[in-house]
């Protein structure tokens, strides 16, 4: 364990040397917020490669790979090269041109400020949750290893114990270098941690395919059902109505109209309406270098995800033929973690640690500093005290951020608790599901702002948004319906939820005129 040991600690040097380094000469909140927009557009591509490969994905579509033992969820990239396009193209220049720090600066200009500051308070709970729960993955391997040092068995309690404890460690390193380094901080951080991803899986890939007796062949013998090694699929079923075949497209989640539909509607809220994803992109020179980042980042994602997939695939094969070496009840969520801690050799180990810390900590310095920076802004300046000088507002975003630091731990915690209580939940249907109940209502906010010139204002936003949330809620059984209208209301699945949400806040929005109508 000691050449694993010094991995990590190598690994963490160089993420506070890069921390403390960027966090100079930063005297105003556009600089911490936006890296006085000087960084370069692969810098940006690679954070923005770095936050979207959480320690959920590390960990989840390897075991989605496991699972399905197909590549069914890859489909779902084509969505997300074609959303990004959407922003690059649409998004990207109007934050550019009204010069916003935080985006829903453009939801007043556009509508009114009540539009803003609800579409502000939407995005921090919904990041607060979903990077909360996010922040439990990155648990699973401290956890494990832990185990696997001092072999000695836990109960659930001292299970979740232990997640808390990780959890903290991880969080307060994040939090230092963030609330040090800003913007600049997180994307330089980012570049390091997407390079250690790369190499650490790659390594874990060969050391993997090595390790099945009889190469190709024998994954070959293994790998003979039906739906292995499946890419595309439509969703339908034999025997049923247009109806019915449409119902239960929606209830499926790997499907190619969830690919071209539901990714694409998911890619542009997250990528567009999104203060944690814009952020990065508004720290490029300009909108066309913000724009060619997104893109590019798009097409990565593609090789990226087959890559995690094919790892479960070949972990799946791997213990078919060694299966003395996993336990029994070990969930799928924990087959990589437990094969990286107990076949892989030291300094590999420690290289894949390192790598999971690295989604880990991308992925939430990002939402430390988006989360603390809309906070600032919309809220502090925008409320509490509108006359702070640059000073203040900088004290303000780095306490913020060790505030939402403490928020996130609290939100991890409680998804360790509910996990090691319900092994048997899906790792990636909580990471994707979460915002689906709210982004839909954002995103149809800022296309009916960027779409139109005359449609739209406060009220009319507020009551588009509610509606966008009661939609999803009817449709995913959180507001139960009476028992004769069930059977005719499908239940959709999460790739659904944002595109139907932004549907329906969109239309209803359509209904409002605009108070005031920005020039073109």
């Amino acid at each position: 364990m000691f050449t694993d040991s010094l991995v990590i600690a190598i690994y963490f040097l160089a993420i506070f040397g890069i921390g403390i380094y960027a966090g100079r000469k930063q005297n105003t909140l556009t600089d911490y917020a936006r890296g006085n927009r000087s960084l370069p557009w692969w810098a940006i591509l690679a954070s923005i490669l770095a936050a979207e490969i959480s320690a959920a994905t590390f960990l989840g579509a390897p075991g989605e790979g496991y699972h399905t033992r197909n590549f069914t969820y890859a489909q779902l990239c084509i969505g997300t090269i074609l959303g990004r396009i959407i922003v690059g193209k649409l998004f990207l220049k109007p934050y550019y041109d009204y010069k916003v720090v935080s985006i829903y600066e453009y939801l007043e200009k556009r509508f009114g400020l009540l539009t803003r500051r609800t579409a502000s308070m939407v995005f921090l709970i919904s990041r607060v949750l979903a990077s909360g729960t996010r922040l439990y993955f990155a648990g699973i391997l401290l956890v494990i290893a832990y185990q696997f040092i001092t072999n000695t068995p836990a109960d659930s309690e001292q299970i979740v114990l232990l997640y808390i404890a990780a959890l903290v460690i991880i969080s307060m390193a994040t939090t230092i270098y963030t609330a040090i380094g800003g913007l600049k901080a997180v994307v330089w951080t980012d570049v390091l941690q997407a390079a250690v991803l790369g190499v650490s899986m790659l390594s874990a890939l060969w050391i993997l395919f090595s390790h099945i007796p009889g190469g190709w062949d024998s994954i070959s013998a293994v790998m003979n059902g039906g739906d292995d090694w499946k890419f595309f699929s439509w969703g339908t079923e034999k025997g049923l109505s247009f109806l019915e075949q449409c119902s239960h497209i929606l209830g499926q989640e790997y499907t190619v109209w969830a690919a071209f539909l539901g990714a694409t509607f998911i890619t542009m809220a997250t990528h567009g309406t999104d203060q944690d994803m814009v952020q990065r992109m508004l720290a490029a020179k300009n909108s066309k270098a913000g724009t060619r980042a997104v893109i590019v980042s798009g097409l990565m994602d593609f090789p990226i995800v087959i890559l995690f997939l094919f790892t479960g695939i070949l972990l799946y094969v791997f213990y078919q033929y060694n299966p003395a070496a996993l336990p029994a009840d070990t969930p799928k969520l924990h087959v990589f973690p437990y094969f990286i801690i107990h076949e892989l050799p030291g300094g590999v180990r420690g290289l894949l640690i390192a790598g999971l810390l690295a989604t880990a900590m991308g992925s939430l310095s990002t939402a430390l500093n988006s989360l603390a920076t809309t906070a600032t802004k919309d809220w502090y300046q925008g409320i509490f005290k509108p006359d702070a000088t640059e000073r203040q507002l900088l004290q303000c975003v780095r306490w913020g951020t060790v505030g939402f630091s403490l928020l996130l731990i609290m939100v991890g915690s409680v998804t360790a608790w509910y996990v090691v209580h319900h092994p048997e939940v899906r790792i990636i249907q909580i990471a994707l599901g979460i915002f689906g109940y709210t982004y839909g209502s954002l995103l149809g906010i800022f296309l009916l702002g960027m779409l139109t010139r005359t449609r739209g204002n406060d009220t009319g936003n507020i009551l588009a948004m509610a509606a966008g949330f009661i939609v999803i809620a009817v449709l995913t059984g959180l507001i139960p319906l009476p028992a004769s209208w069930e059977q005719h209301i499908p239940e959709i699945a999460f790739p659904w939820r944002v595109t139907i949400g932004t549907l329906a806040t969109f239309f209803v929005g359509l209904c409002f005129r605009s108070r005031h109508v920005l020039p073109r």
